[in-house]
């Protein structure tokens, strides 16, 4: 048995040496830089929805205007057929549509001079017109 006992005193040591070693927790510094980049990913994402948000608005209040100066054009011509007087523009009975692309195409046709004078209620008018011309006579 004496020839165990240094055996068993020397089995914790082997043991312990055996054992995983811990990873060691990141220094601070390594930590809050992670913690920065990942804020600042973040930020980034804000930002960038923000962005889209605020176009989506603009978009909005483009086609809100658009919509109301077409709104407005339709009343100017049925109070001037009402009136008994010949309208500027002539469309067919039934629903009508100006794609965007149609709508900016004719918008940008109209002279740079004459824009910067008019409001959206005569643009839209002028494009009604070149859309939907009344008949001669």
């Amino acid at each position: 048995m004496t020839r165990l006992a240094p055996l068993l005193l020397l089995a914790p040591l082997l043991l312990a040496a055996s054992a995983p070693v811990p990873t060691p927790a990141p220094p601070l510094d390594s930590a809050l830089r992670q913690a920065r980049a990942e804020q600042a990913a973040a930020d980034a994402r804000t930002r960038r929805f923000e962005r889209i948000a605020a176009g989506a608005q603009s978009d909005a209040a483009r086609l809100q205007a658009r919509q109301a100066a077409a709104a407005k054009a339709r009343e100017l011509r049925l109070a001037t057929v009402k009136a008994g007087q010949k309208p500027r523009f002539c469309p067919p009975e039934g629903k009508h549509s100006l794609g965007s692309d149609e709508f900016m195409t004719r918008l940008e046709a109209i002279p740079l001079a004459e824009r910067a004078r008019i409001d959206m209620t005569e643009a839209m008018t002028r494009i009604l017109i070149q859309k939907f011309p009344c008949p001669a006579g």
